[in-house]
């Protein structure tokens, strides 16, 4: 589908994977967002195997997934050049909800690299929006002058969308579910790793892995069907 949206002042696509099992007695699924890395589009992930396979094997279990197109290098989130994160939270989700019918209740969030990033931003930012949110190698940074080039504005708008230093506060997820995971060689693990060492020290509802692999397609692609679950699980217990 293709929402044109004012929050960012484009016409954007959304992919949407909608299961063939029934809804519940409401006409209600629940819903995962699930949002690209760098350079991805609404697309990424469509036709991924191992994504669909997981996906099937959940059965009823299954939620709706929509993949939003956040452009080459939004990071997910509202700056000078569009409202990012408003885009998925009032127009993406909104409508998905309207056109599938989904579970207000049942609603989780998450992202590989640049995607990662903002699962975990958006998260923080609406504490009681989700009921689960994963960061897959996720893109994260301790400062502003460790930032790729076009992550952020400037040094406030890194301030504004600090990922780290939110989740330092004891119930900066509140009731969420929380997934981290990284390859043993991927350039973000320092960060992944002091992300989970900061939600360790608070009653985050955390569940972390590192397996061997890089920043690369083959690593999200072997893991596809850990993710899928963790949502699902989570998705269920939620509501």
């Amino acid at each position: 589908m293709t929402i044109r949206s004012e929050a960012v002042g484009a016409n954007l696509g959304v992919s949407a994977i909608v299961p063939r099992q029934p809804a519940d007695e409401r006409g209600e699924r629940p819903l995962l967002v699930f949002l690209h890395g760098r350079d991805g589009s609404d697309s990424t992930f469509i036709g991924n195997k191992s994504m669909l396979e997981g996906l099937a094997k959940l059965g009823a279990r299954a939620p709706i997934v929509a993949f939003p197109d956040g452009g080459d290098h939004s990071y997910w989130h509202d700056r000078a050049a569009g409202d990012w994160g408003r885009y998925v939270m009032r127009e993406v989700i909104p409508t998905v909800s309207r056109r599938f019918g989904v579970d207000p209740d049942r609603v989780a969030i998450g992202g590989i690299s640049m995607g990662g990033f903002g699962a975990y931003d958006l998260a923080l930012l609406h504490p009681n929006r989700f009921c689960a949110v994963g960061g897959h190698s996720a893109a994260l940074w301790f400062a502003s002058s460790e930032t790729a080039p076009g992550a952020f504005d400037n040094a406030a708008d890194f301030a504004r969308n600090d990922v780290m230093e939110m989740a330092r506060k004891p119930d900066a997820f509140e009731d969420m579910r929380v997934w981290n995971d990284y390859g043993h060689s991927d350039p973000f693990r320092a960060y992944n790793e002091g992300f989970v060492n900061a939600l360790r020290s608070t009653d985050a509802n955390l569940s972390p892995h590192t397996w061997p692999g890089g920043h690369t397609g083959s690593y999200w692609t072997r893991h596809w069907p850990a993710y899928l679950r963790f949502y699902a699980n989570s998705l269920a217990a939620c509501g």
